[in-house]
């Protein structure tokens, strides 16, 4: 291992954790087509996409960690929220970790891009009015938002991902969560997720822990700094950065899928 992997490595995880800090998602999203494309892009190392899946999981808990931690006092994590969608999700990604060693990697890319296309599709729905709720007024439907984390547990067990990317356009499109909320509970839920994606890949070895270390590393640093600054940033203006960068994902996901097929 070599000053180039492991800064390549750490670089990485630094974006991939201030973009999840300040958007409410695990990073996955970002660090899964990176750490797929880049390293090898640059002969410095050749990941399976079961490996990244297992870097990420691991990159994914850690950057939500950082990232709670810098929300913790700022009265937007909604606890009931947290609780029913985070017991759902943690089920769910558990069982979707263990049989995603049943899949080929083409079948983990396939899952990983159906899931970027719902997300990116959810994120261009107009949402008027949404933050204008107050806080304290906040409701939802419990049981519709356990039934669909469980459903995007399975999906970000299978991926490796903490599934923030799919539960934020839930959680502003269908539960209606002001956007402010939805990212800091989103970093909470995804949290939770990652116990469980993380405790399948382990079990079934497909973690690479080493470049495991460097992106945990880079996600505590980089982190609470990506939340500090998602605090500041106006609404309308994170909820379009999602957006672009989901639809952009999805769009790379599939190239590539249609490649390999073809």
């Amino acid at each position: 291992m070599d000053i180039g992997f492991i800064a390549t490595i750490f670089f990485i995880g630094l974006i991939g954790s201030f973009i999840s800090g300040m958007l409410g998602i695990g990073g996955s999203i970002i660090n899964f087509p990176m750490l797929l494309y880049i390293p090898s892009a640059l002969g410095i190392a050749q990941f399976t996409a079961h490996e990244v899946s297992g870097i990420t999981a691991i990159q994914v808990f850690f950057a939500t960690i950082g990232s709670v931690i810098a929300y913790r006092k700022s009265g937007l994590l909604n606890k009931r929220l947290i609780a029913y969608m985070g017991v759902s999700i943690l089920i769910g990604s558990f069982f979707g970790g263990l049989g995603s060693t049943h899949m080929p990697e083409s079948g983990i890319n396939t899952v990983y891009g159906v899931l970027a296309i719902i997300a990116a599709v959810m994120m261009f729905i107009p949402k008027k009015g949404l933050d204008d709720i107050p806080l304290e007024q906040i409701k939802f439907n419990k049981w519709l938002a356990a039934l669909l984390a469980l459903v995007v547990g399975i999906g970000a067990g299978i991926v490796g991902a903490g599934g923030a990317f799919l539960l934020v356009p839930i959680m502003l499109t269908v539960l209606k969560i002001p956007t402010r909320m939805t990212i800091a509970s989103s970093l909470a839920i995804t949290l939770i997720s990652s116990i469980g994606a993380i405790t399948g890949k382990v079990s079934t070895g497909q973690v690479e822990f080493l470049p495991s270390i460097i992106m945990v590393v880079a996600s505590l640093i980089a982190a609470p700094l990506g939340a500090m600054s998602g605090k500041k940033i106006n609404t309308k203006v994170l909820q379009v950065v999602l957006a672009l960068l989901i639809f952009a994902t999805a769009v790379k996901i599939w190239i590539d899928i249609l490649i390999t097929n073809n």
